[in-house]
Formats: structure tokens, sequence, C-alpha cells
């Protein structure tokens, strides 16, 4: 019989989605459930079986799927394990692969989920048929995959490509999740927006704006597009310097892997050329002349919540490609 199906599953701190991918890359049918209600792995694996188990029937069940495949944060390709997550209850070392390749009787591959957005990216998104890109998810966090002649760089340990965490600005704002100061992802995630929002509101009282009508807890990234589209002063400035921050990293990251092109993924990028503007500009003016104007900075055309299952099936496919 053959083995039409594959499963993918993202992995999030809060959420967890999963669908059923056919060979070309259509979700037929998806899910999701909540991650964080789960005091340990087994009792997660436990309502995935539950949930997934039920899609999986409704496709001529296990023997027409050729495998499953999961993306999480700090996810290692090599052992299938997800270690020491910040932002899963489950701590330490989680044999997730094992778990559930064991439950669902099914092979399994895990890789971190920025990866599995890259490789999503690869098969069937806007970097399809490219050999040399990188992905930049910018959303809660900064996450990053690398593509190096056709392959996903996961160096001798599995965590390669962790440029979210990168250090721009040396001494910088404080990461209350990692403990270190001045990292990309302090600056150009949703987070960092809403950091720098208060920081410029803070240090420029004088100045009239539309962002002071909201409390500090109402301050989001979303708060300071809406504002910024109406044309106020302090809002474009927050994404000014956001997209100089970033721009900056990615003037590094060109010239150390000189990839075709960087694809831009996750919340942030719903603010259109209000980042990607300044963050072109800003790249382009810290590259040596050998590297300028050849990088295309491109918005990913998948849906986020796609983008991250369509991935983690890939997993289960790369050997044919």
């Amino acid at each position: 019989m053959t083995k039409d199906y594959a499963v993918g599953i993202d992995i999030g701190g809060t959420n967890t989605k999963f669908g059923i991918v056919d060979r070309k890359g259509n979700i037929l049918e998806q899910g999701r459930m909540r991650t964080d209600t789960h005091e340990n792995a087994e009792d997660f694996i436990s309502e995935l079986y539950v949930n997934l188990s039920k899609l999986i029937d409704s496709h001529g069940g296990s023997e027409k799927f050729k495998g499953i495949g999961v993306g999480a944060p700090n996810g290692n390709y090599y052992t299938g394990t997800i270690e020491y997550a910040p932002n899963l209850k489950w701590k330490g070392i989680i044999p997730m692969a094992e778990l559930i390749e064991k439950k669902f009787e099914l092979p399994t591959k895990l890789t971190n989920d920025a990866n599995a957005a890259a490789m999503g990216e690869m098969m069937y998104g806007v970097a399809k048929g490219l050999k040399h890109f990188i992905t930049i998810t910018l959303g809660t966090g900064v996450g990053s995959g690398i593509v190096i002649d056709g392959k996903i760089v996961v160096g001798h340990d599995g965590f390669a490509g962790e440029l979210g965490h990168i250090i721009v600005k040396p001494g910088g704002r404080l990461h209350k999740g990692t403990g270190m100061r001045g990292s990309l992802e302090s600056y150009a995630s949703a987070t960092g927006v809403r950091e720098t929002a208060i920081e410029f509101l803070t240090n420029e009282p004088d100045t009239a704006s539309l962002l002071r009508n909201y409390s500090i807890d109402d301050l989001t990234s979303e708060t300071v597009y809406n504002c910024a589209i109406q044309g106020d002063v302090i809002a474009n400035k927050i994404f000014e310097f956001t997209g100089e921050v970033l721009g900056e990293a990615l003037a590094n990251f060109v010239m150390f892997s000189s990839p075709e092109a960087i694809v831009l993924f996750g919340g942030l990028t719903k603010a259109g050329d209000l980042i990607l503007k300044p963050t072109v500009r800003a790249m382009e003016a810290n590259l040596l002349p050998i590297f300028q104007n050849k990088v295309k900075v491109i918005f990913s055309d998948l849906k986020e919540a796609d983008a991250a299952i369509l991935g983690a099936s890939a997993l289960v496919w790369e050997s044919e490609h």
C-alpha cells in the first residue's frame, strides 16, 4: 500500500498545531490543542494521541502514513530530544520523538521549530528551488533556519543557527529568558518592539503620541503598527529603529553565508514596508560592496500556522528529495 501522507506537528509554548499533509504539500486536515496545560510530556502525548489518531483514521489509518515530523523549541535533529526549552513547562531533556514513535507506532523525526519553518519554505514556499537562504522568524522571539547548499545547517550538536541570540548591542537590553544583554531577539521580536515603545515614550515625554492612549499592558507590536499607519511619529520611529537593528544583523548574516535570499516570517512581518524598508536600507548600508544588492529580502507567502505544520511534515519526505 502506498504511503501517501505524513503528519506534521508544531509544538509551541502555548499551543500545539498538527495536520495531515500529502506529498504535494497540501494540508488536508488540521487541529490544535494547548501545550501549556500539561505538567509532563507523557500527558501531553496522550492528549495528542486522542486528537490526532482521529485524523489519521479518517485518512485510511496508519498504514497510509510514511511517518510523523515534529518541530519543537530546542528540538535536536540528531537525537529527537527537546533539550532545556525555556518556554515549555517540561524541564530538562525530553525524548519526544521516541515517545511519539512508541505511542503512534510510526517513524518520527524531530527538529528545531525554526529549522522546520525553513524546511517548509524550501519545499513549499518562496524559497522553493533556492539552495542558499536564511529564514528569520519575527514572532514573540526571533528564530532562524540557515540553508547552505540545499541543506539545513544543524551543527555538530543539532543546535546551530540561533541567530536570534547573537549580540547586536553589547551591554544592551536585558533578555529576561536568557539573562544575556543586547541580543537580536530583545530588539527585533514582537516583545522587543513593545520594549522599544516603552523606552521611546519614556525618553520623549514631550512628544505627542497616540501610543500614550494605551496602558503599558495594552502596548503590543500590533498597537504600535496601528498607530504607525495613522502617521504617529513615535510609532514610526519604533519601526525605523527595529528595522535598523535587524538590518545590521542581516548584513552580518549575509557576509557569513552569502544567501540568495532572506525570508522573513512571523507576526511582525504584518507591518509590511514599515519593517521591510528600514531593514533593507540598514542591511545594504552595512554590507561590503561585493555583497550589496545581491540578496533579496522577502516575506514568506505561507500562512503562519501552515508553515510550521508543512515544515515538520517535510522531515518525513526529506529522504525522497
